[in-house]
């Protein structure tokens, strides 16, 4: 992996005043370790963890989150359930789903439900810095003052 640049995510949380903030959901420990200490080597980013669907909808009903990760496939609550709700909460928020396994029929579903984009693990992350960046640069664009 070469040297990550992080200036353009940098420079969005300066205007945005202050980090973003992002949920992690993803039911692998080591999965939400990785993407977790990823994001901690910019201060342009805050991330919280999810280890279920119910976490997941308990901290969106109790944090402003500008972007959320999901994973599509779980135990117990299934991501497109999980996307439901969040949309449900708030549907304007990004949501990127990041699935290893899931069919064909579940990212499209996933797509028509609002996902703003589908990542197949592994994901490089360098693409996931781009893909966050991109999200990120839409909602602010989006934004009313």
């Amino acid at each position: 992996m070469g040297l990550l640049d992080f200036s353009k995510i940098n420079e969005m949380a300066e205007k945005n005043g202050g980090p973003f903030n992002i949920l992690v959901i993803d039911d692998e420990k080591r999965i939400r370790d990785i993407y977790k200490e990823f994001c901690d080597l910019t201060e342009a980013l805050n991330v919280e963890l999810a280890h279920s669907g119910e976490d997941a909808i308990n901290k969106i009903n109790n944090t402003i989150f500008d972007l959320v990760t999901l994973d599509l496939i779980m135990p117990e609550m299934s991501g497109l359930d999980v996307l439901n709700s969040i949309k449900q909460a708030s549907p304007q928020l990004p949501v990127m789903v990041i699935t290893g396994n899931a069919t064909n029929r579940l990212v499209n579903e996933a797509g028509v439900m609002g996902a703003c984009k589908v990542l197949y693990k592994p994901v490089m992350l360098e693409d996931f810095l781009e893909e966050v960046t991109s999200a990120l640069g839409k909602r602010m664009a989006t934004r009313t003052i």
